[in-house]
């Protein structure tokens, strides 16, 4: 009776999502080895789902045995390919997994039986294709994977196998096409119609799949969404890491750095907990990037060093951190290896704009005209904001150096307008620096010295150091300070706060927590000496901040 309570708790936590408590109750029923297999599949889930891989790959094991002893062939090459997935997220352990899909397939080959496990199997292949660099083949075999999900109804399969074809079809130069999958395997996401597992590996393979092109208004959509998700299973493991990453890099654009700061250092937490998976390199290197815009030039450093332990290279980030710290040589040698080594595709874009800056840097105009000049083709295929703008950047740096200022300021305008309707106002902030020499260029002396002014205004609130640093070393004279000492993000908040926004209302809009916002206002109050939301919304309104 005892035991039967057991399993009972134990499959009702599991189909209430609570993992830790499913765990717990399924190995209280299972010390003597009673569980039937399905009850085992449920808890080698639960056991990947609070990132006990190890553990969870020992009950898949266990789950596969016990349907061959039934003879049910198929359910067991099933356990096997969510084994191999399992073992698969780990370096040590790659062998191992590879090791179990093979076996699966042989069992299915003598079975000659149609079947829906050979897409699955089918899918495991087509990531060994992939890892070996055969793109076309890899894409062959990821559509007969949805050929054959498609075939049998199985919803996960489909997915799974849908948006990897959308992802490979990205990084073969067809966007459009791939990010159409892409939506597809999202609306199954959104509707609930997969499992938890596929339904954790398409969010995070979308959302940076929608980096990759630069589809920010995508990937803050999908990020958000994802994040309501792991909120709701606060003991989930596998993809809240993945999960912070991509908010600290939606964060840090948006110019919130603190909060940017603090998700790239959870996701470094919890992915290390997991025994450094693969992702722990793209977080220490969002920590890097934050670090090195702060001017903290050794915490930069070490990040960007642990960020190549797990596989991340570090550039163009160690590159720029070098030109920051007047190494010259050693950037524009470094970012001229890895835009050697870099494959065509939206991911050269930003070692494309990186190197046209260094080489700036170095006097090499011509070499930073063709980066500027290949990164403007790219934008073009792509017709992504992000990409527009930093192409028209990279143009107006190297028309300034050409000393042709008002060709600069034309593009250089329309870069600052794409970054401001972007609420970027750091990259917003870089062009105006820009803007403003190429104002005096052309013998502007009024309004080169407000874009100055404006751009140190802006850094000085992000707290960008090296920038700031670099731009009144400009500027004659001292930097003025703002009288009302709001960071940029604390301005955001008040201009909504003065439309009538609720926190709640501004937390969405912004893209932070309510407690964030919550946060912000208290500091609000503090600066402007003011103790409500009317009297802040006042102040706003009599000092022209809105």
């Amino acid at each position: 009776m005892a035991i039967a309570d057991s399993i009972a708790r134990a499959r009702d936590a599991f189909a209430r999502s609570a993992w830790t408590d499913a765990c717990f109750h399924f190995a209280e029923a299972d010390r003597d080895h009673v569980l039937e297999p399905e009850d085992l599949q449920q808890l080698a889930t639960a056991l990947y789902l609070t990132g006990k891989e190890v553990e969870s790959a020992d009950v898949w094991a266990r789950a596969h045995q016990e349907f061959l002893q039934l003879g049910q062939v198929e359910r067991a090459a099933r356990c096997a390919f969510w084994l191999a997935v399992g073992l698969q997220e780990r370096r040590d352990h790659r062998a191992r997994a590879s090791a179990w899909v093979l076996r699966a397939q042989r069992m299915l080959d003598e079975q000659q039986r149609e079947c829906v496990e050979h897409g699955y199997l089918r899918l495991s292949t087509a990531f060994d294709t992939l890892f070996k660099g055969d793109m076309a083949g890899a894409f062959a075999q990821f559509s007969d994977a949805a050929t054959i999900g498609k075939r049998f109804g199985d919803r996960d399969l489909i997915a799974l196998a849908g948006h990897s074809c959308g992802r490979l079809l990205i990084r073969m130069g067809k966007p459009q096409e791939g990010v159409r999958l892409l939506d597809e395997a999202m609306v199954a996401v959104d509707a609930g119609e997969v499992s938890t597992i596929a339904m954790g590996d398409v969010y995070c393979s979308v959302i940076e799949g929608c980096l990759e092109i630069f589809d920010l208004r995508r990937a803050r959509e999908w990020t958000t969404a994802l994040t309501r998700w792991c909120e709701s299973q606060p003991d989930l493991v596998p993809y809240s890491g993945q999960c912070l990453v991509r908010r600290a890099e939606i964060l840090q654009l948006q110019g919130a750095w603190a909060d940017a700061s603090a998700a790239a250092a959870q996701a470094c937490e919890r992915l290390l907990l997991r025994g450094g998976h693969p992702a722990s390199g793209a977080a220490f290197y969002q920590c890097g990037e934050l670090h090195r815009l702060r001017g903290e030039i050794a915490n930069a450093e070490e990040a960007y060093r642990s960020a190549s332990r797990y596989g991340r290279t570090p550039q163009p980030g160690l590159a720029l951190l070098r030109l920051a710290q007047g190494h010259t040589d050693a950037a524009s040698t470094a970012i001229r290896l890895a835009l050697d080594d870099a494959p065509g595709g939206p991911n050269r874009s930003r070692l494309l704009a990186a190197y046209a800056e260094i080489m700036l840097a170095v006097g090499d105009v011509t070499a930073a005209r063709t980066a500027a000049e290949e990164l403007a083709v790219l934008a073009g295929d792509l017709d992504a904001p992000v990409l527009r703008a930093m192409a028209a950047q990279a143009n107006g740096e190297v028309l300034l150096a050409e000393s042709d200022g008002r060709a600069a300021l034309g593009v250089l305008r329309q870069a600052w307008t794409i970054w401001q309707e972007m609420s970027a106002p750091y990259e917003a902030a870089r062009v105006r620096v820009v803007i403003g020499l190429a104002c005096r260029l052309l013998g502007d002396r009024d309004a080169a010295e407000m874009e100055l002014d404006a751009a140190c205004w802006i850094f000085a609130h992000l707290g960008a150091a090296t920038d700031l640093a670099r731009v009144e070393a400009l500027r004659p004279g001292e930097s003025p300070a703002a009288a009302h000492r709001l960071s940029v993000r604390e301005l955001e908040v008040l201009r909504l706060v003065a439309a009538g926004k609720s926190n709640r209302t501004i937390a969405a809009e912004l893209f932070i927590s309510e407690r964030t916002v919550e946060r912000h206002m208290s500091n609000i109050f503090a600066k402007l000496n003011v103790s409500s939301r009317a009297a802040a919304t006042a102040y706003a309104y009599e000092n022209q901040l809105v």
